[in-house]
């Protein structure tokens, strides 16, 4: 796996602000990639901060007890994706906001590198699909303004087209099963001066 994505980590050595979709196909393809993506992390020597569901998660961490000592665990942290997106219990761009910002703080304050995995998932496709536009676009400044890593991860069978057209058009790259390429429909934010 690690030679299947190093187009991906090599780009997060030379350029820390990276907004990664991941259109995943399958629970252990994207197992696998999760696991991936913390070990790497770990090996450059950042903190990963995973947003995930229990379910997953309880299956991740299963293989990464086998693969990181307890010193290294203290470079992995998880959040609870439900936690994180239905603070207010509902997705709620602002609350989500406020969550992250709460979450990375500390990693902020001792100028310590990090990168981060989301789960997003949601209630039903029927809901507003501006809403997760807002937190994409809110994501992808956070990125810039604070120089990480992200990796959005979005079940590919969930995802109608509407929201694969936003989805292109706010992430930078897109990560697929056999590729890593950039999103041609990416539109990079604007500075107002």
């Amino acid at each position: 796996m690690v030679r299947l994505h190093s187009k991906m980590y090599q780009l997060f050595k030379e350029q820390k602000s990276v907004h990664v979709l991941y259109p995943y196909v399958g629970v252990k393809n994207y197992i696998s990639t999760v696991v991936d993506f913390v070990l790497n992390g770990i090996m450059a020597g950042d903190y990963v901060i995973l947003i995930e569901n229990e379910r997953n998660y309880r299956l991740i961490h299963r293989e990464l007890s086998n693969r990181l000592t307890f010193e290294q665990f203290n470079f992995f942290h998880r959040v609870n994706n439900f936690d994180f997106y239905f603070t207010n219990g509902s997705y709620h761009p602002p609350a989500i906001l406020e969550y992250f910002n709460k979450t990375v703080q500390p990693y902020l304050d001792k100028n310590l590198s990090f990168r981060t995995w989301a789960h997003v998932e949601w209630a039903s496709v029927e809901d507003p699909l501006h809403l997760i536009e807002d937190i994409e676009r809110t994501a992808d400044e956070k990125v810039i303004s604070l120089s990480f890593p992200l990796i959005c991860a979005y079940e590919a069978e969930q995802m109608p087209i509407q929201l694969q057209t936003i989805l292109f058009e706010t992430h930078q790259y897109i990560l697929l099963e056999e590729n890593f390429i950039s999103s041609e429909l990416y539109i990079p934010l604007v500075d107002v001066e």
